[in-house]
């Protein structure tokens, strides 16, 4: 039959309240006497009393057993107990009154409970603990079968991808666990060595069967040189005879004691597997036979109970559970009577030890035993004082003794010390024994390295080594060629033994797990290693994890289990920050990989805040807190994977992450307060719901921008039409809408389209004229979003930079907000460029039609003024160089005066200004330039003549010029331009009435002797005057001349040659001049498609009398 979890805690309670109560009795009556139970009714609550005795309430409530322990802390329990059952009380506290409110209680929550209840009744010696034990181990059992049956491993959606160099075998291809580990069917307390439990035959056989015990047990140099020594003192050939084992919590105290166990069991040395090395330095061939051993474990045996043995033989104190465990009623006979009285023993002690040679004594948790003693000799146990002198007794009769080991564990943790009296003891028993005692030494890194591999995977064999080290020579080759990405030690060759030493687990793990985690209480040093790498590696197993080696980056803190080992040995709550920030299924990391499939590809966000939460979680709140950049990218980077992608994913989740902090030395941490980052998106939240400050901003900017292309204005944003001046004395204005009035592809009422009608035909309440010099700019709908959020996001770091004193911000974390707004100022920039995408160009292809929009997007990065400017330019919609034939060909001939001979500029520059079907030209520079390219090109009659006015009296045109090159062109209502045919006309007729008026005159010779002196009318005639026909000079009535042209400055010569040359000729009375411009142009790469068409176009156009392309 089935018990639920509130079942379990029940009976846990009802077990703790059967251990704490003899224990605060005790510790109670020690300070406050008989009247304990007057200072205990002080502690509780009058609900508690109003009806019964205290004495019944202790009794029968575990929760006041609490409260008083908790009230009572300073003055009474203190001394024994240390800071972490004061935690441990707490929350019981807790965990009680859950129960009692009937709340559910889920299986990691009962497991918790039921630890603490464990750890609780073992710290006081507790028999009862032993029974919370088990039901937490069933627990534990149940859960896993659970699991294993119901759960089907999501690969997919959790398992890490990563993408190593090909060639390259998986660590599970090369090397398997141990099954228990493969299957998760392992338990926590098979990492626990427990002395006490072999002593008594229980436990796992991995620790109680002598032969599986070495088989899976790594004999590191402190091992070897301990079991040496026990071989060599036990059988008689000298070696020390105190040994003091002092290493941190799971440090392998008790593991070593282990070892002494079986080695004393007289088990043949042929089936101690490893030993060989041992049995040689000892210079023996056999284990020591008839060995009397004595366990003694401080928080298994109670000083304030006596203990009554099979035989019938009570026990009252350690020294009589010496005596008792080497003889018997007998041994113990021999000092009953210091047992009795609680007195020291003295000499009787090393009488004991040489009646029962060769003796091992070995002693666990002996502080755990000896804080709980009082000053005053009134517990079975004897005094404090008594216990310590016992102590100096135990080692120097082991000194003396015949074939006597004394072992001792003295802890180094303050989890394992306690309270005061737990720190006074350490330091008295280990100066009592630390006269004789020889120090052990425990295990280097690098020997961990293999007391945990041995301890979760099974040997390599054959081909297998070949392919760890080809995995090991790509990891270390990777570290040397890049050695400026990776901490300076990875290129030495040592790191390579240790890579190999390692395998399958990264040595940046194992520091990481032993440098970092072990420093916390709990963690246990080795044994929470085991504890966590063996759920890790299930846990991969089972995901068919395929990298190349077990790294930080490889610890699936997505797993419910591993997740729950990893924060179980930390005082705040990291669940919810695991879930945001490092690991969770909507976690930053897990967003950044989805958004960007670069690092997607290799899961490296994911793997960069693994590497940081595990390097950083235990320690950040110390003074040298962090991971440095490098060696996070030594727990992610594996050979074939490039480092600039996660050196890419530590930068965005530093950028988006709430809980990631970082320093000005590239240190990394993960804390449990939010980083300004929170606040950061917080501000950022707030500025969305209302975002009038972003339009502003983004105004601000575009205000900002200094381009102007080719456009007369820019105009930002306007309110109305009434912002967009309605003339044409400069030129083309360019509009940017607002923000909010965005365009859509192929739309036909977007916001965009429905501003720019507004503004395009009205200027506030009065009509606009000068359609023809509107350009505008609209954003695009879909880059409005990230546009919003980027602004939003910098005027958030803004401010956080600008309140950085209110907030009281420390350098790392000012710096990381000015950093932050710098990069998102120029991010703001790029979302800006890239929104304002589309140019709203109106054109009117049929002049009787209505306006229409042309959408035009704009491609590039540049300023969008720039693009809009150019686009315009390319395609033709902004003219900055016009060619007089165009003028006629596009505006003049078809529109402008078809029933007129003249048009006045002032006019014409109206109309080209305000009608969309007209040519687009910039200014009305453009224009004045273009008629006079006209009117001085030698082919004027192809384009029109200048008149500086028309006389309407004499309907002739006043000023008229054409052809000529010192023609100034103005721009006003009175100059004009002249239909060709109709200025050849009244060139011709002014030319004729020149020729009526002035006959030709014929010159005489100089010095001809007929010329008359007295010339009249500068050099005319006296009428009659003969003159003589030989004596006339015949002039010259025709001419003809050629030049060669360069064609790159035909532009230069041709005015010129029009001034210096044809000008003269032409005024001549009924002068012909005849031009012809012939054009040879040799081609020697051939001339283009699109060539051939232009000029024979243009040759057409321009009236040639002979064009053609020819072929060698």
């Amino acid at each position: 039959m089935s018990i639920s979890n509130h079942d379990r805690i029940t009976k846990a309670l009802q077990l703790l309240k059967e251990g704490l109560y003899p224990f605060i009795e005790r510790e109670m009556k020690s300070v406050h006497g008989d009247r304990w139970m007057t200072a205990a009714n002080g502690c509780l609550p009058d609900s508690y009393v109003i009806r019964k005795q205290v004495a019944e309430v202790l009794q029968e409530d575990v929760s006041a057993l609490l409260i008083v322990m908790w009230e009572q802390w300073n003055e009474v329990f203190k001394t024994t107990l240390g800071r972490t059952e004061r935690s441990i009380v707490s929350e019981l506290r807790t965990v009680r009154n859950d129960w009692a409110h009937t709340k559910p209680f889920s299986s990691d929550d009962t497991y918790r409970a039921l630890d603490s209840m464990a750890r609780l009744l073992s710290a006081i010696s507790a028999p009862e603990a032993q029974a919370v034990e088990v039901s937490k181990q069933d627990l534990l059992r149940i859960q896993y079968d659970d699991r294993a049956r119901r759960e089907v491993k999501k690969v997919a959606s959790s398992s890490m991808v990563g993408t190593p160099q090909a060639g390259l075998k998986p660590w599970r291809e090369i090397v398997t666990p141990h099954q228990d580990v493969a299957s998760g069917r392992y338990q926590q307390a098979e990492f626990a060595a427990d002395l006490w439990e072999v002593f008594l035959d229980r436990g796992s056989d991995e620790y109680r069967l002598p032969t599986e015990f070495f088989q899976r047990t790594y004999l590191t140099a402190g091992l070897q040189q301990l079991l040496t020594n026990a071989l060599t003192r036990l059988s008689g050939r000298g070696g020390d005879p105190v040994i003091e084992l002092q290493t941190n919590f799971g440090g392998g105290k008790t593991h070593a004691m282990l070892a002494l166990y079986h080695l004393s069991m007289g088990i043949p040395a042929a089936q101690l597997p490893g030993m060989e090395t041992v049995f040689e330095k000892a210079n023996v061939t056999e284990t020591p036979q008839d060995v009397n051993t004595v366990v003694l474990v401080g928080n298994k045996i109670s000083p304030g109970q006596p203990t009554t043995k099979t035989d019938g033989t009570i026990v009252n104190t350690l020294w009589g559970e010496i005596a008792w465990q080497l003889g018997g009623k007998d041994g113990y006979a021999m000092i009953a009577q210091a047992d009795k009285t609680g007195t020291n023993p003295g000499d009787t002690l090393k009488d004991v030890f040489d009646r029962y040679a060769p003796c091992l004594i070995l002693v666990d948790e002996w502080v755990a035993y000896a804080r709980q003693l009082h000053g005053d000799n009134d517990l079975p146990g004897g005094s404090f004082d008594t216990h310590i002198t016992f102590a100096q007794t135990l080692s120097e009769s082991a000194k003396n003794a015949d074939r006597t080991l004394l072992v001792v564990s003295i802890p180094a943790s303050d989890i394992e010390i306690g309270g005061e009296r737990g720190q006074e003891a350490t330091a008295r028993i280990k100066n009592a024994i630390g006269r004789v005692e020889s120090p052990w030494r425990p295990a280097s890194a690098e020997e961990s390295f293999e007391i945990v591999r041995r301890r979760l995977f099974q040997p390599l064999d054959g081909n297998n080594y070949v392919m760890r080290d080809a995995v090991v020579r790509s990891y270390f080759e990777m570290y040397v060629a890049q050695k400026t990405e990776f901490p300076s030690e990875c290129a030495e060759v040592s790191y390579k033994n240790r890579l190999t030493q390692a395998y399958p687990i990264h040595p940046e793990l194992f520091d990481r797990l032993y440098s970092d985690w072990s420093s916390l209480d709990k963690f246990q040093r080795t044994r929470g290693v085991l504890r966590l790498m063996a759920k890790v590696i299930h846990t991969l197993w089972e995901r068919d994890d395929r990298n190349l080696l077990i790294m930080p980056a490889s610890i699936a803190i997505d797993d419910a289990q591993t997740q729950s080992e990893l924060t179980r040995y930390l005082d705040d709550n990291w669940i919810p920050i695991l879930e945001k920030d490092v690991d969770g299924a909507n976690s930053v990391p897990v967003q950044l990989d989805r958004e960007q499939p670069n690092l997607g590809r290799y899961s490296a966000t994911r793997r960069v805040a693994r590497t940081i939460y595990l390097g950083s979680a235990p320690n950040f709140r110390s003074s040298n807190r962090g991971i440095e950049d490098k060696r996070i990218k030594l727990g992610c980077v594996q050979p074939g994977e490039p480092v600039a992608v996660f050196g890419d994913a530590l930068r965005r989740l530093r950028e988006k992450a709430t809980y990631l902090y970082t320093d000005t030395s590239n240190r990394y941490w993960i804390s449990t307060q939010q980083n300004v980052t929170r606040q950061a998106l917080d501000r950022a939240s707030q500025i969305l719901e209302d975002k009038e400050d972003i339009w502003a901003e983004i105004i601000k900017r575009l205000k900002q921008d200094k381009e102007r292309g080719e456009f007369a204005s820019i105009h930002i944003a306007p309110q109305s039409g009434a912002d967009i001046p309605d003339d044409n004395s400069t030129g083309v204005k360019l509009v940017i809408l607002h923000p909010d009035r965005s365009h859509i592809t192929r739309s036909d009422d977007s916001l965009a389209l429905t501003t720019v009608n507004e503004l395009l035909t009205k200027r506030g309440t009065s009509p606009r004229y000068y359609k023809n010099l509107l350009i505008f700019l609209a954003p695009a709908l879909p880059q409005l979003p990230p546009l919003e959020k980027s602004v939003a996001e910098y005027l958030a770091w803004e401010s956080i930079v600008r309140d950085k004193e209110t907030l009281n911000l420390d350098v790392s974390q000012s710096n990381q907000a000015t950093s932050n707004r710098d990069k998102l100022h120029k991010e703001v920039d790029n979302f800006i460029r890239e929104a304002y995408q589309w140019m709203l160009v109106p054109e009117q292809p049929n002049p009787q039609g209505a306006i229409e929009w042309e959408a035009v997007r704009l491609q590039g990065n540049e300023s969008p003024i720039v693009r809009a400017s150019r686009k315009l330019i390319h395609e033709e919609r902004l003219i900055t160089n016009y060619a007089p034939s165009n003028l006629r060909l596009t505006a003049l001939d078809p529109y402008l005066w078809k029933d007129t001979n003249h048009i006045n500029l002032k006019q014409l520059w109206d109309y080209l200004s305000t009608y969309t079907y007209l040519p687009r030209l910039k200014n009305s520079e453009v224009l004045r330039q273009t008629i006079q390219a006209g009117v001085i090109n030698i082919l004027w009659q192809e384009n029109y003549a200048y008149a500086t006015g028309w006389d309407e009296t004499k309907q002739k045109y006043l000023g008229l010029k054409a052809g000529k090159g010192d023609i100034q062109i103005q721009i006003d209502s009175q100059c004009l331009i002249v239909k060709p045919e109709i200025a050849i006309a009244q060139l011709q007729s002014d030319e004729i009435s020149d020729a009526t008026i002035n006959p030709p005159y014929i010159s005489p010779l100089p010095n001809s002797p007929t010329a008359t002196e007295d010339r009249e009318n500068s050099g005319g005639y006296r009428s009659g005057e003969k003159v003589s026909i030989d004596n006339i000079k015949i002039l010259p009535t025709r001419f003809y001349g050629t030049v060669e042209l360069a064609a790159e400055r035909i532009n230069r010569d041709v005015p010129t040659i029009a001034d210096a040359v044809i000008q003269h000729l032409t005024k001549l009375s009924n002068t012909t001049v005849k031009i012809t411009l012939e054009i040879h142009a040799d081609l020697p790469s051939g001339a283009t498609d699109d060539v051939v068409r232009t000029v024979l176009e243009n040759c057409n156009t321009l009236k040639f009398i002979t064009k053609s392309f020819e072929q060698e």
